[in-house]
């Protein structure tokens, strides 16, 4: 079922199905509940409660009216979940949710019965030569187009920079939404995964060419009291490209936490 709540004048679209015990989805940059409904419908007749709804800023959720950052996204989980009576869930969080979700996990433990981090992004890897590189003449270009005859371009090669380093999400944006995920991106989620005392599932696609295999590694390593599922030959978005296969994962692993 679909319905609408208000959480500081935001306007926020919900969807919820199923009866049991609760789990919280929250969805990667730029998607919405659209992309998690059949792994939601697995779950449901898998005898849960599962709660997905779109993020502020994104689908049909009302955009903030300033830039927010990972701790202002986890405090507007704290008050969705007061709003919707959950005194404790699971809480599974993909790419961008997995942010919040560590932030969340790690500010608030009482809450959390398990954590599932999907293909999660939140720490900082080392840069390889070619993305070092790229960033170089990014920092050469805004050199270039500071010049008075060349201004009047740099607003096209930013977009066109942007597009190449695959952050389309950056061009896409609106001004808001861009300032968040320059805010977002820039908060490196590392020396809290050492503080996440919940049990963890962290899951991967073994082909994840947004946010790398190594890692899933490093929170296998960080978080105390997880386990790691990779998924060959899969990418970015489990969810879509293998939803039964993640939503019988995610089952197996819920059905062990007492």
């Amino acid at each position: 079922m679909e319905k609408t709540v208000f959480i500081d004048n935001l306007k926020i679209n919900l969807r919820v199905v199923g009866q049991g015990e609760p789990i919280l989805i929250l969805h990667g940059w730029g998607s919405s509940i659209k992309s998690w409904l059949k792994v939601q419908e697995f779950l449901a007749k898998k005898g849960f409660k599962v709660f997905v709804f779109d993020l502020p800023g994104f689908g049909e959720s009302t955009t903030p009216i300033r830039a927010w950052n990972i701790e202002d996204y986890s405090n507007f989980v704290l008050k969705l979940v007061k709003k919707l009576e959950l005194s404790e869930f699971s809480l599974l969080g993909h790419s961008f949710g997995g942010r919040i979700s560590i932030k969340f996990a790690q500010k608030h433990p009482e809450k959390i019965k398990s954590l599932i981090l999907c293909n999660s992004s939140g720490i900082k890897l080392e840069l390889d030569q070619k993305t070092k590189m790229i960033y170089c003449l990014s920092r050469l270009g805004n050199t270039l187009f500071s010049k008075r005859l060349l201004s009047k371009f740099r607003k096209l090669a930013r977009k066109v920079f942007y597009f190449f380093l695959r952050h389309k999400d950056y061009v896409k944006a609106n001004k808001i939404m861009r300032k968040t995920l320059k805010l977002v991106i820039s908060e490196n989620l590392l020396p809290e995964l050492s503080e996440i005392k919940t049990r963890t599932l962290i899951i991967w696609g073994e082909k994840d060419d947004i946010v790398p295999l190594k890692a899933a590694y490093i929170f296998k390593e960080k978080i105390p009291n997880s386990e790691l599922k990779v998924f060959p030959n899969v990418k970015h978005s489990p969810h879509r490209e293998i939803p039964e296969e993640l939503s019988v994962a995610i089952d197996g692993f819920l059905k062990t936490i007492k």
